[in-house]
């Protein structure tokens, strides 16, 4: 399809080839992992929490230290600057858990060697001493324990209890969903590299690069401009790359400042539908009372958010639900509530 002078098609409902189209069904097509690393490349193996919910009271990597090809252990110590990668800077979701785990797969140290083979093996020789929790796991227990990332909000018009006690009908009941996997074909993967100054470059799969270097800079405490983010194109994200991502840039960048040597986390599938957050689950209760024709007349939802393990969506979360309806006759009462668990 050619464009005319003004750089527009010349008629709607053309049809046009994806930019990558024809390099990705050649197999041509660069993502983060087809890049030539540089010589000396670490990789990054991120050690993970097998509790929910736990008291950290030490981490001993001195034995690793020693081995042949272990290169560094990045924990919560080695974060020079802001130990949040909350995209809304709420201050609960650390690069590595400090003193706390609330997540069974909560990153908790890092290892960095040659090959990811030799990081894994050694992670598992490091000793981390827990004190195991009780956990909360469901939105029950949530709504029972009153425990809540944010205070209830409440979102209301008219006189949503008159309209219901005097419909005609009503109708009660609960919609549960579960959460979902975005399930991205290409993992999360975050290549960064050491620049002169202390500035780093990094490769990163994301769908927000602006917030990866904000982020970033802020964990690094460097000016956003030492930190540049190149984002080529992505193996798929659906969301899931649109604030998880940011974790994994961050403990790239770290390992590679602190080593002077590119560094590359890439994380198994696994491990990746272990760590990141999902689209979080849902209960609704909801009252709506109507007319004999259907029309609704008032409603009431009481919407309870699952944000565990991670409050991932958190800006977009219950209080963005809208109420579906003819709006200039009914009465809406719309609430919502943030509930964390220790996911596992």
């Amino acid at each position: 399809m050619k464009l005319d002078d003004a750089g527009v098609a010349p008629r709607v409902h053309a049809s046009w080839a994806h930019d990558s189209s024809a390099k990705q069904v050649c197999g041509e097509a660069i993502y983060i992992d087809d890049l030539p690393e540089p010589e000396g490349t670490l990789q990054v193996y991120v050690a993970q929490s097998p509790h929910p919910h736990a008291r950290i009271r030490r981490i001993d990597a001195s034995k690793i230290l020693a081995e042949r090809g272990v290169v560094a252990v990045l924990t919560a110590a080695d974060v020079p600057g802001e130990h949040d990668i909350s995209c809304i800077r709420a201050g609960d979701e650390p690069v590595f858990a400090r003193d706390l785990v609330e997540y069974a797969g909560q990153a908790v140290f890092a290892v960095a060697a040659p090959t990811i083979d030799i990081a894994r093996s050694a992670a598992r020789k490091v000793i981390v001493d827990y004190e195991p929790l009780e956990p909360i796991l469901t939105i029950a227990q949530a709504m029972q324990k009153r425990s809540f990332v944010l205070p209830p909000r409440v979102v209301r018009r008219g006189d949503p209890e008159k309209a219901l006690a005097s419909a005609p009908q009503r109708l009660q009941g609960s919609i549960t969903t579960g959460g979902q996997d975005h399930f991205y074909l290409e993992g999360q993967i975050s290549l960064a590299i050491p620049k002169e100054d202390g500035d780093v470059l990094i490769y990163c799969s994301t769908q927000n690069p602006s917030e990866i270097q904000h982020i970033c800079a802020r964990v690094l405490a460097v000016p956003d401009a030492a930190v540049a983010v190149e984002v080529r194109r992505m193996g798929g994200g659906f969301g899931g790359k649109e604030t998880q991502a940011t974790q994994f840039a961050a403990i790239a960048a770290l390992a590679a400042t602190k080593t002077g040597r590119a560094s590359k986390v890439r994380l198994d599938r696994d491990d990746d539908m272990r760590m990141t957050g999902k689209r979080h689950a849902f209960e609704i209760d909801y009252d709506v009372g109507f007319d004999d024709s259907g029309r609704i007349l008032g409603v009431k939802f009481v919407q309870k958010e699952d944000v565990t393990p991670r409050a991932a969506d958190r800006p977009n979360g219950s209080g963005r639900d809208s109420c579906p309806g003819p709006r200039d006759t009914w009465n809406p009462l719309n609430g919502g509530s943030l509930c964390p668990g220790h996911g596992l």
